[in-house]
């Protein structure tokens, strides 16, 4: 995933396009980069790799060289960017959040034009460049972003800096959000609301998917209107959103209680505690113990001080070692209880396969594991959600292949909650993890608890729903 900031005023705006793209941080671990424009001198650009510490202190030396009244800034889990070009529209810099299923159709398409790209990112096209290219090809930036739309499979949302305005041009079927904000002489564009508390900015709008607004220090005006369908990523409020951010309307931690407090109603097990797996588990596990009425504590500390996030290392290895080393066990909350884990999801397993045999071997008596969302069970198509290299890395595919004994099975039965395959794959997952039970989400469940209809949700991962 990629988050995004961009603001333009009537003063200068490096402080909060530097402090809001900060707040992104959860959303990217690879690249951070940010572009300024100041009528005296022009563009500016940084972009900085993440993957050895965190994007403010990277650019913290830098603030004091940089000036201008508009500017964007991205933090990105996959490319380097922003990208600044020069094309007949004039001089730009674009941001995206974007996943190009495509792009080796598309980078084909213009190697035939005899076309180059300039930018890498790790070792191949840089899609953000792409992003570029296609804009480029319109008469204009509207028409620009229409080829985006048009050509890319996957989902796309778009900042461009020009010279005296910003773009906003969110995913044509909303799969990543876009909000402007609002203060006293100036406008921002953001990924993450949490972004605007602590600048002054009070939400002003939410783009519908596919709406174009051009922004200035004085106010924005549509450019294209929003497309109809919306399918927005429903695991933004699962997992990927901070607590105090807003999805259309709705904020990330309200939906976590009420997946916990759903979860809580449908549950029968007797538990002496209930807790969360830090840290998107833990607004879920606070509804789990406040409909449920059980003490919320903290068998597992997070120790964060000196421990980067354990998807920054290059190998899985490494990233193993810095989940396991961050999670303090506490005996004298564990030892002959029986606990209650809430986490959002399981990909892979690998890590909470560790948590749980440390708590055992802390003498835990009883581990209950649930989960705030239905088992993952399709790999994601229109998101850089999971890098596993292959469908077996999921705790799912690898359940059932231990049931089928074979690979490429049609998971949709899997997918029903009805069926008995379902309940063998949770068993089978349940026993691969050591857990004393395990339990889902139900997706009706989920849909009701984020308060917006299912064709307004991309459920792709759980059900094998979702189109470009």
């Amino acid at each position: 995933m990629s988050g995004f900031f961009g603001s333009i005023s009537k003063e200068d705006c490096v402080s909060d396009v530097y402090y809001g793209t900060d707040y992104h941080s959860h959303l990217g671990t690879k690249r951070g980069g940010m572009a300024f424009f100041s009528e005296d001198i022009g563009f500016q650009r940084s972009i900085h790799s993440l993957e050895n510490s965190y994007f403010r202190n990277k650019f913290e030396k830098e603030i004091a060289d940089f000036s201008g009244n508009s500017g964007i800034g991205v933090i990105s889990d996959t490319e380097a960017q922003p990208i600044l070009v020069t094309s007949h529209m004039g001089r730009f810099a674009v941001a995206t959040v974007s996943k190009i299923v495509n792009i080796d159709e598309l980078e084909e398409r213009y190697m035939k034009q005899h076309r180059t790209f300039s930018e890498t990112s790790q070792g191949a096209v840089n899609p953000t460049e792409l992003i570029a290219m296609l804009i480029a090809e319109g008469e204009d930036f509207v028409s620009g972003i229409q080829n985006v739309y048009d050509l890319v499979k996957g989902s796309c949302s778009i900042l461009i800096l020009t010279g005296d305005s910003i773009i906003a041009a969110r995913d044509k079927l909303g799969r990543t959000p876009i909000i402007l904000g609002k203060k006293e002489n100036a406008y921002a564009a953001t990924f993450e609301t949490c972004s605007f508390p602590n600048l002054n900015y009070e939400i002003e709008k939410y783009l519908g998917p596919g709406e174009i607004v051009r922004i200035t220090a004085e106010g924005y005006e549509q450019l294209r209107q929003p497309n109809n369908k919306l399918q927005i990523c429903a695991f933004l409020w699962v997992y990927y959103g901070y607590p105090p951010s807003f999805y259309e309307g709705i904020n990330v931690d309200e939906c976590r209680y009420r997946c916990g407090a759903c979860l809580a109603r449908k549950d029968d097990v007797k538990a002496d505690f209930a807790t969360g797996i830090p840290d998107s588990g833990i607004g879920h596990a606070m509804g789990y113990c406040n409909e449920k009425g059980i003490p919320h504590k903290r068998p597992y500390s997070k120790y964060t001080p000196t421990w980067p996030r354990s998807f920054m290392p290059q190998s899985q290895e490494t990233r193993d070692l810095v989940a396991k080393m961050k999670l303090i066990p506490n005996k004298s909350l564990i030892k002959g209880k029986r606990g209650i884990f809430l986490d959002d999801s399981i990909v892979r397993g690998t890590q909470l396969k560790d948590n749980v045999r440390d708590m055992h071997e802390a003498g835990i008596k009883e581990v209950h594991m649930r989960i705030a969302c239905p088992p993952l069970t399709f790999p994601c198509e229109f998101l850089n959600f999971s890098r596993s290299r292959s469908n077996l890395d999921l705790a799912t595919h690898k359940a059932v292949k231990q049931l089928e004994g074979k690979e490429d099975v049609d998971m949709k039965d899997y997918s029903d909650t009805s069926n008995g395959k379902y309940k063998a794959m949770v068993e089978q997952i349940r026993k691969n993890l050591g857990l004393t039970s395990l339990k889902y989400q139900k997706l009706d469940d989920l849909i009701e608890a984020i308060g917006l209809p299912k064709d307004k949700l991309c459920t792709h991962c759980w059900d094998g729903s979702g189109y470009y």
